[in-house]
Formats: C-alpha cells, structure tokens, sequence
C-alpha cells in the first residue's frame, strides 16, 4: 500500500510541476552561458575586459545620472567584464523610466546601452534578463515567484519519493540480491519498445543525476522561497538570510543618509577592518548598493572566501547615516549555513569547475525537461492502455428484439 501511495504521488506532482520544470530546464540551459551569449548577442552591451584604470562606484553613478536627468542611482554592478550596470529610478515627481538599469564603460564612464529586466522583451538588450525572468519567476514578479516556490519545495520531496520507487519492491522474491534487483533501474535498454526506452530514460537518468537534481530543487527553494529556506537552515545550521531575503524596517533617523562618495569611502574602511578581523584577503570591489527601503548600504567585494569562478558574495551593511556596520557575510568559513548555501548557490549558477561544469549544467537543463515530457508521456500510456482495457471489459448491451 504504502509504495503504491508514494506511486500515486510521483505521478501526479511530477504532471503538476512538468510545464514549469521544461521553463526552468530550458531557460537554465541558456543561463549557463549567460555572459557569453550576451556577448554575441548584445556586444555592444558586453564588450569584455580592456586595459586602462576604472572608474570608481561613486563616479559612475554621478555618470549615470548626468545621462538620465530626473533619475537616481539605486545600484552599482562592477562583475560584467568592461560593463558597469547602474540600476536607476525615477525621483520624487519625475516621470517614470522606460529601462531599469544603464550599462557603462567603467574606463571612460561612456554609456553601452539601457536594459529592462522586467516585462516582454522590447529590444535585444533584453532578451537575456527576459529569459532570467522567466527562469526565476516566470516573468510574472510575485505571483510567479511563489509558483515556482511550490514548484521548488514539492520538487525537493519528490527527489525522495523518486529515488524509493527506483528501489526494487520489498514484496518481491528473488534469489538475487539487493543489489542486482537495483541494477536495471540504472540501465536504459534502448532495443527495447519506445515505451520502455522512455521509462528507462526516465528512470535512470533521475537515478544517475539524483544528487544534482536535490542540489538545484533545494537551491531554488533557497531563490523563490527564502523565508522557509532559512528557518528550515536555521533548525541545523548557523545561518543568516541575505538582505534581499530579509523585510525592510521603519526608519525613524529623519537625517538624509550619506553620499554616494561617502558611502563608497565608509564601505571600503568598514571591509578593510572586517578583513583583517576575519582574516580574509580583498580581491576586487564588485557593488555597492543603496538599500532606501531599509535604510542601509550594501558594498559588496570579491575576497579570499569567495568560491565562484566569477563575481564574489563577500559584503557588508552598514547605516546609510550613521556608517554604523550592520553586519558581515562572509561566503565561507564563517556560519556553517551561509558556507553550505554559497556551495548550493555556485553549484546551481555554474559557477564553479569552469567551462567543463557549465557544459555539464547546459545538459542538466535539457535532462530535467526531458525527465518531465518522459513522465507525462508514460501517465499517457498507462493512462490510455487503462481506457483501453476498460473499453474492452466493458459489458456490451443486449440487442434489441
């Protein structure tokens, strides 16, 4: 009884979930070689890396604003190899902006071009954060968010649910031992009927790449659900949520809060101190972003901690009046939680291993798509042969006299 409940249950959560898990499969294949196709596609956008000394945060911002009068500067992204990405909005009275962020050569502060990362793609510069969209909400921001969150969490147990049903059945008597029972569930047999070559697919490639398919289902629970993440980590780890993940708080301090040259120059002192505190080496600046809502600074460095091949998640908070340091987040080596998601993090953005890793992704991405167009198809199958059988037991009626 039980292994047929846990039956019922893969089949019909794997049918709830197989549109979006072909979305996510599919745009994840893309986003794996995220810089490198905007590259192509937009290289006016992303012209990579050239000699000579960049501009400073602070500087790039005042560049920005120049451009769009009427705007303010809510973002600064140095990671994009020749790019600078400045996040704008419209100020108090001004009239509403038809981009969300403005790329600029961060040698000579000359703009690159302007992207939108929410809504249809209206211009090439935004078919990548389109696709982005559509992977991390379905480009449909706070309903789509929550889909793919429950989407996420029931993924996470099916992984389980999965994995038991590739096990041999208990009931079954066999002079054979575990092992050898378990042993077909890892083939594909692919001189067999397209049935059975679509179950074994099925089958197997889930039990080959299980421990893969966890780390993304548990990782997107992180994305999209990242309350319940973190009280979920909290119950065995030492772990504190990323400011994006944590609510704003009513600021009573009515000072306007510090400059962007400020904020850049309290940023670099504050991290130079928790370096040596912590004994950690600062690679390069990445951000620094001004949180209004929360009434904080965000700056944001690649360092010794950082695992990734590219970019870092080594940052600090601190008062965005007061310059008093909020908090610390280290990628590694500092909360036993914050190391494991950093882990869980890189491994799902393919941003570890190198190219090798990211072609391994790319391939995940068409295995989980293909995982559920095979598991909607066996459900068709079973489902059709059952209304076949049905059909042909079915008691005829008697002919009329």
């Amino acid at each position: 009884m039980p292994r047929a409940l846990f039956v019922w249950l893969h089949r019909w959560t794997g049918l709830a979930m197989a549109g979006f898990l072909i979305v996510v499969g599919l745009t994840g294949c893309l986003l794996a070689f995220w810089l490198e196709i905007n590259q192509w596609l937009t290289p006016e956008l992303y012209p990579g890396s050239r000699a000579g000394i960049e501009l400073d945060a602070a500087t790039l911002v005042r560049r920005a604003e120049t451009l769009v009068p009427g705007a303010q500067a809510r973002t600064v992204y140095l990671g994009y190899p020749g790019s600078a990405q400045i996040g704008m909005e419209a100020r108090d009275g001004a009239p509403p902006l038809d981009f969300e962020y403005i790329h600029l050569d961060p040698i000579d502060g000359h703009e690159l071009g302007r992207v939108t990362w929410h809504g249809l793609p209206r211009r090439k510069n935004d078919i990548m954060p389109f696709v982005y969209g559509l992977h991390m909400y379905l480009a449909m921001s706070g309903i789509g968010e929550w889909i793919l969150g429950a989407v996420a969490l029931v993924w996470t147990l099916d992984c389980f649910v999965g994995f038991y049903l590739t096990l041999p059945a208990g009931s079954e008597r066999s002079r054979k031992g575990f092992f050898a029972r378990w042993k077909p569930s890892w083939l594909v047999k692919l001189k067999s009927s397209f049935y059975r070559v679509n179950f074994d697919l099925h089958r197997a490639s889930g039990l080959w790449l299980w421990a893969m398919l966890l780390v993304y289902a548990w990782s997107s629970v992180f994305f999209t659900l990242p309350n319940f993440y973190t009280r979920a980590t909290q119950l065995v780890l030492d772990y504190e949520a990323p400011v994006w993940a944590q609510e704003g708080t009513i600021q009573s301090d009515a000072r306007a809060p510090m400059e962007w040259e400020a904020a850049q120059a309290t940023g670099e002192r504050l991290m130079a101190e928790e370096a040596r505190r912590h004994n950690f080496a600062i690679e390069r600046p990445l951000a620094l972003y001004h949180l209004r809502d929360k009434g904080l600074y965000e700056y944001r460095v690649r360092s010794s901690r950082d695992i990734g091949d590219k970019a870092g998640s080594t940052s600090i908070l601190f008062d965005s009046r007061s310059g008093e340091l909020k908090t610390l987040s280290l990628p590694t080596g500092h909360r036993s939680g914050t190391t494991l998601t950093t882990w869980l993090v890189e491994l799902h953005t393919a941003n570890l291993f190198g190219l090798p890793y990211r072609i391994f992704i790319c391939a995940l991405g068409l295995v989980i798509a293909m995982l559920s167009v095979t598991g909607v198809y066996i459900w068709w199958k079973k489902r059709s042969a059952r209304l076949a059988h049905v059909r042909r037991t079915a008691p005829r009626p008697a002919p009329a006299e």
